[in-house]
């Protein structure tokens, strides 16, 4: 038997170091952006896609190339995890993709985000006011988790007292992966964590019975869908969507963001000298780092790309991350520069940090704004940042997150009153 001549980009372990942008380009220019490759952890091969020419096209043809058959997620999971999985937005493809997604599109709109900027602001001054005179933070917690997490779950009406709660469930369902992060079984935290979310999303639905509600989850619990509403199901796990798409995701690139910024002071400079250049790099972060670092597709019937013979049934993984890094897009891909999408403003519409097509994500205006809003309010306020221990990354190969980051920086002479 052969031996694959790649690395297997679904071991979760070659993520630890964050060397795996040079693994992705090493597959990319060997193999014209769609590799097979053996997966010996699970026993199934896949196909993976690191160029955007070809991930386009994957995203334009989503009957052909289904997010619902499998679900998107990389990992191998039980049919009945599946099948239940299906019921979730982003597992859906075309007709009852667009059907759901519209019951909360009003929340996601341009003109509906404009108007959260003033409470994001309040939240990134408060969460920074509380570090600030320290001196001193971890980040991640402290900072970049702050605003994604107070934002979705002030849009679903969650008390914030409940706050702590929904970041741990959020953190265990999504990094099973990572023993730190779920325990040793991640596979059962992860279950029972969701299982906490549907109990919560259950009491909501029955609050509503006699205290409607108007914000998203009102908005999910009265919407319908050719004429029924919800099942109980299919609204606890679109909330559960929401949840944690909506806060782990933004968590992550801008935990990134700070950490690119430290690590390229000169680009750093830039954005403290003219901050009119941030929303630049919000893009320049997003496509250097996108939240989410592949995603799951299945074959459905027998087709060719670029010469190569897929079968109904193959497993196809697009490696958003490698796509955000292809030359043929990008000048110098792997240069980290804060002017590039001011310089080319059309290119915001080139990275595939937010996908393409059916699933593009409902949440990009709002975690964009989100983004930079805490840079803005960020940057002038923490002075000289550096990283007082290593970085820390998340084992896992679905989001490529920042586990701990300890900063230092000079301290503001007094705490704010």
């Amino acid at each position: 038997m052969a031996t694959c001549p790649y690395k297997n980009i679904l071991d979760p372990d070659i993520y630890v170091d964050s060397q795996h942008h040079a693994i992705f380009a090493d597959i990319r220019e060997r193999s014209n952006g769609l590799a097979k490759i053996e997966d010996p952890i699970t026993g199934v091969p896949y196909w993976a896609v690191t160029k955007r020419e070809i991930a386009d096209y994957v995203c334009k043809e989503p009957l052909l190339f289904s997010s619902e058959a499998k679900t998107i997620l990389p990992k191998e999971v039980p049919e009945e995890e599946v099948a239940l999985s299906r019921l979730m937005l982003v597992n859906m493809d075309p007709p009852h993709h667009v059907k759901y997604r519209r019951i909360v599109r009003n929340a996601f709109t341009p003109k509906a985000v404009s108007g959260y900027e003033q409470r994001f602001r309040e939240v990134a001054r408060e969460t920074i006011d509380r570090i600030a005179h320290k001196g001193e933070c971890e980040f991640v917690t402290d900072v970049a988790a702050e605003l994604p997490l107070v934002a979705i779950l002030s849009l679903c009406g969650i008390p914030m007292e409940d706050k702590q709660q929904f970041f741990d469930w959020t953190n265990t369902m999504i990094f099973s992966e990572d023993e730190d992060m779920s325990g040793e079984d991640g596979f059962a935290a992860s279950q029972a964590a969701a299982i906490e979310v549907y109990a919560y999303a259950a009491a909501l639905a029955e609050k509503h019975k006699t205290e409607p509600l108007t914000d998203i989850v009102g908005a999910l619990l009265d919407g319908t869908v050719n004429d029924e509403k919800l099942t109980p199901e299919e609204f606890q796990l679109f909330f559960l969507m929401l949840i944690a798409a909506g806060n782990e995701s933004t968590r992550s690139v801008i935990a990134h963001g700070m950490r690119l910024l430290i690590e390229h002071p000169e680009q750093h400079q830039k954005l403290l000298d003219n901050p009119e250049l941030i929303p630049s790099a919000v893009e320049e972060i997003l496509r250097y780092n996108p939240a989410f670092v592949q995603m799951r597709r299945t074959v459905m019937k027998d087709t060719e790309i670029q010469g190569q013979k897929l079968k109904a049934g193959d497993k196809m993984v697009l490696n958003w991350q490698a796509i955000n890094h292809d030359p043929a897009i990008f000048d110098n891909p792997e240069q980290f520069d804060v002017e590039r999408f001011a310089r080319n403003p059309e290119l915001t519409s080139q990275h595939r940090a937010f996908g393409k097509g059916e699933h593009f994500c409902i949440g990009a205006h709002m975690a964009r704004l989100e983004m930079q809003v805490m840079f803005e309010e960020l940057l002038p306020r923490l002075k000289n940042p550096r990283l007082a221990q290593p970085v820390e990354y998340v084992r896992d190969y679905f989001v490529n997150s920042i586990k701990r980051m300890h900063l230092q920086f000079d301290p503001e002479a007094t705490s704010p009153s």
